[in-house]
């Protein structure tokens, strides 16, 4: 089973952040439950529906992929900066955004807008396609 269709199982039952992140934790070396825990709070754009879930799962995979051995935090910080700005300009290219109010067209972090969401079924359709598409790029490019 691909990276993407591991996500898109796990965003059944979880936030888009911790399915992306999960997806990737074995290989990380990161233990399941505290990836699930550190990811928590992340899904929904923050709870504010702005930088997407599923981005924010990439950036925590770029972090931890990123090689320690023999380099500086500086080191490391500038290589995951890098891959960040690579996956966005990636994501960008593909989904047009990576706020979650401009790819769902609504604030879910309103009761409002997360009763549109429900009802155009967005986190069944678009949200599982964001959480797909950012493991995939993961996987492609890094």
């Amino acid at each position: 089973m691909k990276k993407s269709e591991i996500a898109m199982e796990h965003f059944k039952t979880l936030n888009c952040t911790q399915s992306v992140l999960l997806c990737y934790a074995s290989e990380l070396k990161l233990d399941e439950m505290t990836a699930l825990k550190i990811s928590a709070g992340f899904g929904g754009g923050m709870a504010m529906a702005e930088t997407c879930g599923a981005v924010t799962g990439a950036y925590m995979v770029l972090g931890l992929k990123a090689q320690s051995e023999g380099k500086t935090i500086q080191d490391i910080k500038d290589e995951t900066k890098a891959a960040v700005k690579k996956f966005n300009e990636l994501f960008i290219a593909k989904h047009g955004s990576l706020k979650c109010k401009k790819l769902l067209g609504v604030n879910i972090s309103t009761p409002e807008g997360s009763a549109v969401a429900n009802e155009k079924n967005l986190f069944n359709t678009v949200c599982t396609e964001l959480v797909g598409s950012a493991a995939e790029i993961l996987g492609k490019e890094f």
